[in-house]
């Protein structure tokens, strides 16, 4: 596996799939081994994907100061690895808490920015949470499977903070289109996958400057793309539909009957999204 040396010494990892120009992928987690975004459903077969281990996580090194997992600092070692590939400008793919790094870069380095796609993005980097009822219109939408019931009083318990330690563990079909055997294989190696001291840093005091950002994006003038999922409860629809309107001329686009991992649910029309905005 190939690697580049962070601007403090820390060694990073990075995995390359695929063929044609390069697409930079960001994880997200937040700090989670890039190993869980596979193929992008077939995405390599347009882009070589270059999917980066966060430092921390995947076969990138543990750094010395731990305090170099905040989102903020990340970005110098997105920055290097733009420097290492001798790119002029790189073509980003942010998913889920990966966006809020990719904002950050784009509002740091907006010449440094091709095109810029956006997958059931985390939007804290722009200060907007989603509310009650948007997460209802998606949750209600699932009435009828079969773990509802569970999945729904779990929900209500985070709600209410009574949660018991199951309760992440019953919810987690809200984030998938189809709770078959291949969700509930990613979701599985989910926990071992993910450096829990890492995600804690990653939006500590300071990560994110919500004011700066948003006259960043105001200002943002190349392609941008915002993918949701019809039925993603990490990201309603109603959510990345407000981020959207932070970003003029962005595209927004929302797969029917997908949820926080689109490309699972519907892989070919993942990639027939994707790969058409890429051209």
């Amino acid at each position: 596996m190939p690697t580049f040396a962070a601007p403090d010494g820390t060694t990073l990892a990075y995995r390359s799939l695929g063929g044609g120009d390069p697409l930079i992928c960001l994880p997200g987690g937040p700090m989670r081994d890039s190993a869980y975004l596979g193929d992008l459903g077939g995405l390599s077969s347009h882009r070589s994907l270059v999917r980066l281990d966060l430092r921390g996580t995947g076969r990138s090194a543990v750094p010395s100061d731990a305090s170099s997992y905040r989102c903020d600092r990340l970005v110098a070692d997105v920055e290097a690895l733009r420097v290492h590939l001798g790119l002029d400008r790189l073509d980003l793919l942010g998913h889920s808490a990966g966006a809020n790094l990719a904002l950050r870069y784009a509002t740091r380095h907006p010449d440094r920015v091709g095109r810029l796609a956006l997958i059931t993005p985390s939007t804290r980097a722009v200060g907007l949470e989603a509310t009650a009822a948007l997460r209802q219109e998606v949750t209600r939408a699932r009435a009828g499977e079969r773990w509802y019931p569970e999945a729904a009083a779990a929900l209500e318990s985070m709600v209410t903070g009574q949660a018991t330690d199951d309760a992440w563990q019953a919810i987690a079909p809200f984030f998938y289109g189809r709770w078959d055997a291949a969700a509930r294989a990613h979701q599985a190696v989910e926990a071992a996958q993910r450096n829990q001291e890492a995600a804690r840093m990653f939006g500590a005091d300071g990560a994110f400057d919500p004011p700066a950002t948003r006259a960043g994006l105001a200002a943002h003038r190349r392609p941008v793309l915002l993918l949701a999922g019809e039925l993603d409860l990490g990201a309603p629809p109603g959510l990345v539909a407000q981020l959207a309107e932070l970003m003029p001329g962005a595209e927004l686009v929302v797969q029917p009957g997908a949820g926080h991992y689109p490309w699972l649910d519907d892989a070919d029309r993942f990639t027939g999204t994707v790969s058409a905005f890429l051209r």
